[in-house]
């Protein structure tokens, strides 16, 4: 009995063997093929109430941004891990919330209404709260984009019903600014409006309209922010991107009003989509979006190159994300896929909707325990640097790949991706200058050398699971409520990478030779 069981055992580590791929990953080093903005890794903040409800269910309780306890100690340390965070403030009801500044002395409550934009009358920013979102920011080291509403003074048409027209008066996002300059709260950037582009979501803004209201910002910025070393950035259009209305934009622009042009993404359709948790598994679905960054890509190397591409905000599904999957493990193959997508397409930021609200949060909307992808922003950021080098295998498509320069120091930083359920891999990391006589004759020569690897896999194996561990280990906040030190597994720099199926790997690779990033 013992002799069958020794041999079913030996058979099945033969098994597993064979089910795991070799793969050579080649990491061209000479040149980057990208830059991004170093602090690359952004949430978002959304000003939904606690009635907003999608498929029978009202996920954003207290999240919301004027219902929202800033005094929390788990959202404190939350961002603070970042050192700095990059957050935005904007979102669907973005249009419709005048500030209790200047003249605006009434701050009328958002309430539900029948026929307002989104189900939802007007709503209002008070100024205490404005005071103690700032004190917050400045506190914690947040890099705050503000988004402001771009349909003041503008009317709805009456022949065109969803087209908004006429000319923005800036009097009251004027005297939001004066009085935050005049407290010294620090706002990296101001972005107007939201989803207003081409058919618009709620609204709609014809793209030459909306070049001469970005315009009034820039000018209304400058004059307010004489100097250039604090002056915010003005960022837009934060909508979805169609190219005639994107290059009339651009066209109609002048150079260096924009500073970084905004899009969003929300690829993987619907919230109540039964197939959600397959298209975030599934290569080739993932990739379809990667010629939207090209895109996007190009119109602002060609009519704005100063400006940058910025993914402004992205849930991957709306109507708050999919339940039990968009705040699970499984979520992590499509996020962190898309950090390394866009920035391949030489986008410099990427918001992920949101910090907290809905099913698609960082951290749980109601606990406020982080959620696996919090711990995967953390680790990108912490690790990936702004130049992006470019990596190519031709091995399974289930394995994805992207490599930058490391922020740790020097060396490369790599992050692979295995959404496979079955098989496993193991990467041979490959410089493509082939600087080494051999492996072997450099294995004899250089003393032991260790690189840094981070194995996320999720609790049980449950790829719904909202429990992520590190190396094995439940990443869990500490008794006194601080995000946990995320200590990485030391191996040698010779040996290839295991990458477990269903698994998400970060590497650190300090002795790994690369001009580009020198």
């Amino acid at each position: 009995m013992d002799a069958k069981v020794t041999f079913c055992c030996v058979l099945l580590s033969l098994f597993c063997l064979s089910l795991a791929e070799h793969v050579n990953l080649r990491v061209e080093t000479v040149t980057t093929i990208a830059t991004t903005d170093e602090n690359f890794v952004c949430a978002t903040l959304d000003w939904w109430p606690s009635n907003k409800c999608n498929y029978d269910q009202c996920p954003w309780v207290n999240a919301g941004v004027l219902n929202m306890d800033f005094g929390n100690k788990i959202i404190t340390n939350a961002i603070k891990a970042f050192s700095p965070l990059r957050i935005r403030l904007g979102g669907s009801l973005e249009d419709q919330i005048v500030y209790q500044f200047g003249k605006q002395k009434e701050c009328p409550v958002m309430k539900k209404k029948h026929n307002g934009l989104f189900g939802f009358s007007e709503g209002c920013l008070p100024k205490k709260k404005w005071d103690e979102m700032n004190n917050f920011f400045n506190k914690t080291d947040v890099k705050f984009t503000f988004g402001l509403n771009a349909l003041i003074g503008k009317k709805n048409s009456q022949t065109h019903k969803g087209n908004w027209v006429g000319n923005w008066d800036p009097t009251n996002a004027i005297s939001l600014m004066e009085y935050t300059m005049s407290k010294g709260y620090k706002i990296d950037s101001y972005e107007l409006g939201n989803e207003l582009c081409s058919g618009g979501v709620g609204a709609r803004v014809d793209s030459v309209q909306y070049a001469k209201d970005i315009t009034k910002l820039k000018r209304a910025v400058n004059l307010l922010y004489p100097n250039e070393n604090t002056r915010p950035k003005v960022l837009g259009p934060g909508g979805f991107y169609d190219k005639n209305w994107f290059d009339s934009f651009l066209q109609n622009v002048e150079p260096g009003v924009v500073d970084g042009i905004t899009h969003h993404i929300y690829n993987l359709g619907a919230g109540d989509d039964k197939n959600l948790i397959h298209k975030i598994q599934n290569p080739f679905y993932l990739s379809k979006v990667a010629q939207t960054f090209k895109d996007v890509s190009v119109a602002v190397n060609e009519y704005s190159p100063s400006a940058g591409a910025w993914v402004g905000e992205s849930g991957g599904s709306y109507n708050s994300g999919g339940k039990d999957v968009s705040n699970t493990f499984v979520n992590g193959f499509w996020y962190l896929d898309q950090l390394g997508m866009t920035s391949t397409f030489n986008h410099k930021v990427y918001c992920r909707q949101a910090l907290v609200g809905g099913n698609y949060a960082l951290l749980n909307t109601t606990t406020l325990i982080p959620n696996p992808d919090y711990y995967g922003a953390l680790l990108w950021h912490r690790l990936m640097g702004s130049k992006v080098l470019s990596v190519f295998h031709e091995g399974s498509p289930y394995l994805r790949a992207y490599a930058h320069c490391s922020k740790k120091g020097p060396g490369i930083s790599v992050l692979l991706i295995n959404m496979s359920n079955s098989t496993s891999f193991q990467v041979s990391l490959d410089n493509d200058m082939n600087l080494y006589p051999s492996l072997e004759a450099l294995k004899r020569k250089t003393p032991k050398i260790m690189r840094e690897e981070y194995h996320l896999t999720p609790k049980d194996g449950n790829l719904q699971s909202d429990v992520v561990l590190l190396n094995g280990i439940p990443l869990k906040l500490t008794k006194s409520k601080e995000i946990p030190k995320m200590k990485p597994k030391l191996v040698h720099t010779f040996a290839p990478i295991t990458v477990k199926s269903d698994s998400i790997v970060f590497v650190h690779s300090k002795s790994f030779d690369a001009p580009a990033c020198s």
